[in-house]
């Protein structure tokens, strides 16, 4: 039986992402079955989480997801593992307002212990206090172990483990080598870095101490969970899926959710100028950075010529529908031509931050029908836009009235927002 634990913060920054990685590849190289989640809308870290586990890595989401369609993605994670391992998003309480969707959320949904990393560059036995203040803070959780992160020294090392108590699983020193580079949307993803798999063991061994390894599998809880329902339907029977550098945002509890409903994927870079499979009958583009490779994706005809004549559905999200529209400005003003299926022209040049949950109600054409729950988070904006006929309406996390969002033309069609699951 599968056993689990949440990886959680006070606050975004404590080096939970490195020491999850660190984790997972640690339990890894002793031969322990790992599997790995993430808590909340996250493309990056999943990645590297994937590339820590050799398996999939699914997001959770209590805000978007019901309890039955998280029960399922964790026993499909559980099955075949020893360990999952779920990181966190942000701080432990933080989510949406008034909703569920914080990592206690999720934690609490499951009945999972909390191995809680601690940032201690700025404090020392004030860490106690945050540590009681955060165990106390909401009842029935179980905040089982604390990460002692980024300590200077044996002595701060000391003080803080004195003033804590048995509650400290590990110590870890401050080292700034194990550092990963940031763009406008989070980390560079992880496929972009030669280097990923020697990082990755480098987070293994700065964790691999035995005792504390086997400290954690004592903690971590059994899973009791049975298959839940799919969180959405496939697009079609067959779709054909961009994947690369500048479509890399695509969920992988969709698409394996997809698979299981019978669906066939196949998979085309956009990049290497390739055409999606003119058999499949639906094409998607999901988002990315197509704004980091606006000129070569505006060169690429057979990729482009591809997408125009394929005569099943086309469907984009966020970069994807950028890409569909007539022209896409990247951040030096530059216009760069798109497919120019839908009548939108969007711009990096000036940028303006989008975020935030959305609750969508599908209109007349749109891919899916009734609610869906879905996440918006981009910086380009919206130049120009042309007759057609919206896909989307659209609320935000508290209910309320957004514009409605989105394009559609006949067979093509895309929005914004990424959709998570659908409501239940």
């Amino acid at each position: 039986m599968a056993r689990a634990i949440v990886v959680a913060a006070p606050s975004s920054g404590s080096g939970k992402t490195l020491i999850t990685l660190g984790l997972l590849r640690a339990f890894r190289n002793q031969g322990v079955r790992v599997a790995a989640a993430k808590v909340g809308p996250d493309y990056i870290d999943p990645r590297f989480h994937e590339a820590a586990t050799g398996g999939p890595c699914y997001n959770l989401d209590p805000w978007a997801m019901s309890a039955s369609q998280i029960n399922g993605l964790v026993a499909d994670l559980a099955r075949g593992s020893d360990l999952v391992i779920i990181e966190g998003v942000m701080g432990l309480f933080d989510g949406p307002r008034g909703a569920k969707g914080s990592t206690a959320d999720l934690a609490a949904m499951l009945n999972l212990p909390v191995l809680f990393t601690l940032d201690c560059r700025h404090q020392a036995q004030s860490a106690a206090a945050l540590v009681h203040g955060f165990a106390s803070y909401r009842k029935g959780l179980d905040l089982a172990g604390v990460i002692l992160n980024r300590t200077a020294s044996e002595r701060h090392e000391l003080l803080l483990r004195e003033a804590i108590g048995d509650r400290v699983v590990l110590a870890l020193r401050n080292d700034d080598r194990l550092a990963w580079p940031s763009r406008h949307l989070g980390l560079v993803q992880a496929q972009e870095n030669r280097d990923l798999e020697a990082f990755i063991e480098a987070a293994a061994l700065r964790v691999n101490h035995g005792a504390a390894l086997e400290r954690i599998l004592e903690l971590a809880q059994p899973l009791h969970l049975a298959p839940g329902p799919s969180v959405l339907p496939p697009l079609a029977a067959s779709v054909a899926v961009a994947r690369d550098d500048a479509f890399s945002f695509c969920y992988s509890h969709l698409l394996d959710s997809w698979r299981r409903q019978g669906a066939t994927l196949s998979f085309f870079s956009p990049l290497a100028d390739e055409a999606p499979d003119h058999k499949s009958e639906a094409v998607f583009l999901p988002g990315g950075y197509p704004e980091l490779h606006a000129g070569r994706i505006a060169g690429n005809t057979r990729f482009l010529k591809g997408i125009r004549e394929h005569r099943g559905i086309v469907y984009g999200e966020c970069g994807g529908y950028m890409v569909l529209g007539v022209s896409l400005i990247d951040s030096n003003g530059i216009s760069h031509a798109m497919a120019g299926l839908l009548p939108v022209t969007t711009s990096f040049a000036t940028r303006k931050l989008h975020l935030g949950y959305r609750q969508l109600d599908a209109l007349t054409g749109a891919p899916w029908s009734g609610r869906l729950m879905a996440h918006e988070f981009h910086y380009s904006t919206v130049v120009s836009e042309g007759q057609a006929d919206r896909l989307f309406a659209a609320h935000d996390a508290a209910g309320n009235t957004l514009e409605n969002m989105g394009l559609r033309r006949g067979r093509v069609m895309g929005s914004y927002a990424h959709v998570i699951a659908e409501a239940s």
